[in-house]
This record gives C-alpha cells, sequence and structure tokens, in this order.
C-alpha cells in the first residue's frame, strides 16, 4: 500500500526557515512526479512545488520562487522543500502528491494520484 508521510513542520518566526520532508513507501518511487500543496484555514488546496522523477527539473509557483526549493532522493524515497525568509501568509498544512503522468507540471491537485497526511506550518509575525 502506498504511503506518503510528511514531517519537518512547526511554529517559526517571520523571517525564519523550515525543511519539510516526505517519505515515500509502496510504490516505485522514481517513476512518479512529486509536488507539494499547500492549505489555509477557509482556503482551496493550492500548488506549491514540483519536481519530476529524476529531480532535474523543477517548478514553483510564483510566491515561493527564490524563498522555497523543492528536491528529491531517489535512493531514499523522499522529497525535501526547503522553506527560507517565511512568511506569516505561508501558514497552513502542507502535503506532498505523487502523481504518474509526465511530461508537464501539474498544479490541479485532482490530477495526483497519491497524498500524504499533511503537516502544519505556522509562521508568526
Amino acid at each position: 500500500q502506498v504511503q506518503l508521510v510528511e514531517s519537518g513542520g512547526g511554529l517559526v518566526q517571520a523571517g525564519g526557515s523550515l525543511r519539510l520532508s516526505c517519505a515515500a513507501s509502496g510504490l516505485t518511487f522514481s517513476s512518479y512526479g512529486i509536488s507539494w500543496f499547500r492549505q489555509a484555514p477557509g482556503k482551496e488546496r493550492e500548488f506549491v512545488a514540483a519536481v519530476t522523477r529524476n529531480g532535474g527539473s523543477t517548478y514553483y509557483e510564483d510566491s515561493v520562487k527564490g524563498r522555497f526549493t523543492i528536491s528529491r532522493e531517489n535512493a531514499k524515497n523522499a522529497v525535501y522543500l526547503q522553506m527560507n525568509r517565511l512568511k506569516p501568509e505561508d501558514t497552513a498544512v502542507y502535503y506532498c502528491a505523487a502523481i504518474s503522468r509526465s511530461g508537464y507540471f501539474y498544479t490541479d491537485p485532482d490530477k495526483y494520484d497519491y497524498w500524504g497526511q499533511g503537516t502544519q506550518v505556522t509562521v508568526s509575525s
């Protein structure tokens, strides 16, 4: 059974950093693109960042460009999201998601095959 497990969330002051991890099991990890999404209270789930199957290409939502970095280690079945210069508006539950489709960076959450349970990130002002 496929599992994606996020970790690394927490409470941080504005301007601080956090590193999220996503550990995958039960799937051929290198056959899936991985993305991070987030969902704030009362808002829709939104795309944050994506990385291709081999880690060679990445894509970011505009508001996190230059602050967040997505990476993966296929040998460890893991994906990371390094978040720097955090802002209060980054507060949300962060989810990793796996997609078997290739050839495009999909920002629609409905296109994804598997999801983790999420990890809370809270940025205080």
